[in-house]
């Protein structure tokens, strides 16, 4: 089936020496205490800042690394120790290298390292991604969870298996209650679900779960794309995403194929609230029934 891919998507398409970035103005938004949200073109970062150094969740594209670099200096001077990447796309560990030099250490999933280190091809996006260079690699990895004691904060990273791809983590601050969701959270819209890096419907759901099973009433969420949120928005979220699975579930088990479920809409009730953003609701039905 082919797919339509829409014009925000098109920043993951093209390669980065034919996108114009000199339009992009970094956005610095303080969500609690030490912690702080940045958007610009691609992944929404966090940022933590305080007396032990910076922490940088993700990096966004290569030639944003100055701006990105100027707007956390607004937050606070001195080098970024860390860059935590959530996954291994290109809007979230493009400015990888240029960190690198710049002095940061790079953590990141072991399957981050493990794709970042080969050729890799996006079936939906239809699009070859060549390996990363040395410098760009993460230099720590971990399998389930690793933790950072830093800024008067605990940051517990923990790897969510096969949902938005297979190196997924989501970083919980405990003190300052807020979640980094990484793309297991596209705020307001539906959802990409990279089916050939490994990600799951099931993985999401159970994903979304575990970031919920880690709040309180009061946390807040940073998505990796869209608006953050407090917990009614990632369980609505959620409850979205669960619905859709079980729709397109019944269409299966009953024999119907890709293209019959398609074509019976199981989203049309949802698409003028959800499918506002680059994924459209007959994108999402083909990622849940080809991952079911």
């Amino acid at each position: 089936m082919k797919v339509l891919i829409g014009v925000a998507a098109m920043l993951l398409v093209l390669p980065v020496a034919a996108q114009d970035f000199d339009g992009v103005e970094i956005k610095t938004t303080r969500i609690s205490g030490h912690v702080w949200m940045l958007e610009g073109a691609g992944g929404t970062l966090g940022v933590s800042a305080g007396e032990d150094g910076i922490f940088l969740i993700d990096d966004q594209y290569a030639p944003l690394s100055p701006k990105i670099l100027a707007a956390i200096a607004t937050i606070q001077k001195g080098p970024v120790e860390f860059v935590l990447n959530t996954h291994w796309h290109g809007d979230h560990v493009g400015g990888n290298e240029n960190m690198g030099k710049a002095g940061s250490l790079i953590v990141a999933h072991d399957n981050v390292r493990a794709r970042m280190s080969t050729d890799q091809f996006m079936d939906f996006l239809q699009k070859d991604v060549p390996a990363s260079p040395k410098g760009a690699l993460p230099v720590v990895t971990f399998s389930e969870t690793v933790t950072f004691h830093i800024n008067g904060d605990t940051l517990r990273v923990v790897h969510v298996p096969a949902a938005h791809t297979d190196g997924d983590a989501l970083v919980h601050f405990a003190r300052a209650d807020v979640i980094h969701m990484g793309d297991l959270y596209f705020s307001g819209m539906y959802p990409f679900i990279d089916l050939s890096s490994g990600g799951t419907i099931g993985g999401v759901i159970a994903g979304l779960e575990k970031a919920l099973a880690l709040s309180g009433a009061k946390t807040r969420f940073i998505a990796g794309h869209g608006p953050g949120s407090g917990r009614e928005g990632l369980e609505g979220y959620l409850k979205m995403i669960r619905g859709v699975r079980n729709r397109v579930a019944e269409l299966k088990t009953s024999g119907k194929t890709l293209e019959e479920t398609v074509a019976a809409k199981p989203t049309a009730d949802l698409d003028e609230v959800w499918g506002q953003g680059w994924i459209q609701g007959d994108q999402f039905v083909e990622f849940v029934y080809r991952s079911l």
